[in-house]
């Protein structure tokens, strides 16, 4: 019998198909904190109440945030049993590691039970496995890169996506003589969440993930976004596509829309998950990318793009990063 060809076993490894969604799941902490009772929470767990002047700044910060609530899994009495986290830049690693090691794989489990309807406690030692940590708020946009890669790499594969996130690793008390307030900007908006996502090459699917690039400064992104797209053709209304936007914060937002010269609905569902659960790092594109598709449901749209048919899911993290996926929609009437 003859040996086969490269071709042939590259041929049979490879999916005949595009990656695609076929499930989206979200999940977050009981303990849900309205945004107009943050700062009194915060300063209050933080022994720095005393501080009317940053408590004052904080309440505002917190009020241009356009935030309305946050979810979060630690609670009072957790900081109360862990008062080296409540106070600015005290020794307290071991503890912040010992809360997130249990509650990560908790919650992310979560939201990976709503997408595959059953959690698989005792998976093969072949299941493939690959860990992304410490990335920031880009890495949803990194999951479904390397999901995307291995599902149309690895026929009859079905990737599992989940990124957990629980911010008791950036959580800490206040300072009386730090004058860089940035941390104080980072209580004012993150928060606990986890979202799971099912990509295989099949059939019937929610979205399609075309393509996918990442730029790691605002040079590379001012010189190469508009180019990144010529697969679809020229765009030369930005309204005509459809956005799945980190929610990174109110400001990034507003840039957004002026800079492309976007109608307001456009960031529906990005302002929406803002308003609603807070920035939870690597998690929030993936909650807007299953508020998008469920209110196109719920609405009758005609795709699962918000009626059109192409779009474009964007990570935006440290750096700057920017992980951009394409996406094609797929009709309602057909599922």
């Amino acid at each position: 019998m003859a040996m086969a060809t490269v071709e042939e076993i590259r041929k049979a490894q490879r999916a005949d198909g595009v990656a695609t969604i076929l499930s989206i799941a979200t999940a977050n902490p009981p303990n849900c904190i309205s945004q107009s009772d943050y700062p009194d929470f915060y300063f209050r767990v933080t022994n720095s109440s005393h501080l009317t002047y940053l408590k004052n700044k904080f309440i505002r910060m917190c009020d241009r945030t356009m935030i309305k609530k946050r979810y979060f899994h630690m609670t009072e009495e957790m900081l109360k049993a862990n008062p080296s986290m409540c106070t600015y830049m005290a020794p307290s690693l071991d503890a912040r590691q010992d809360i997130t090691v249990e509650a990560v794989p908790k919650l992310g489990q979560e939201a990976a039970a709503k997408a595959i309807k059953e959690w698989l406690l005792d998976l093969s030692p072949s299941v493939k496995r690959f860990m992304v940590y410490l990335q920031g708020c880009f890495a949803g946009g990194t999951a479904l890169r390397l999901a995307k890669d291995l599902a149309e790499n690895n026929k009859g594969a079905r990737v599992l996506v989940v990124c957990s996130e629980i911010l008791a690793l950036f959580f800490r008390g206040v300072s009386e003589t730090e004058t860089n307030l940035d941390y104080l900007v980072g209580s004012a908006i993150f928060s606990d969440g986890a979202a799971a996502v099912i990509v295989g090459a099949d059939p019937d699917p929610v979205l399609e993930l075309i393509e996918e690039f990442t730029r790691f400064d605002r040079k590379q992104c001012r010189e190469n976004y508009y180019r990144e797209f010529s697969s679809i053709g020229s765009i030369k209304d930005w309204n005509s596509i459809f956005y799945v936007v980190h929610p990174g914060g109110r400001l990034i937002l507003d840039l957004l829309e002026a800079k492309l010269g976007l109608e307001k609905h456009k960031l529906r569902a990005t302002r929406h998950v803002l308003s609603e659960f807070g920035n939870m790092s690597s998690a929030s594109v993936l909650f807007v990318l299953d508020e998008m598709c469920k209110k196109c449901m719920e609405e009758g749209k005609a795709t699962t793009g918000e009626g059109l048919e192409w779009g474009v899911l964007l990570g935006l993290g440290p750096g700057l990063t920017a992980e951009t996926v394409v996406l094609h929609s797929i009709p309602i009437k057909s599922k």
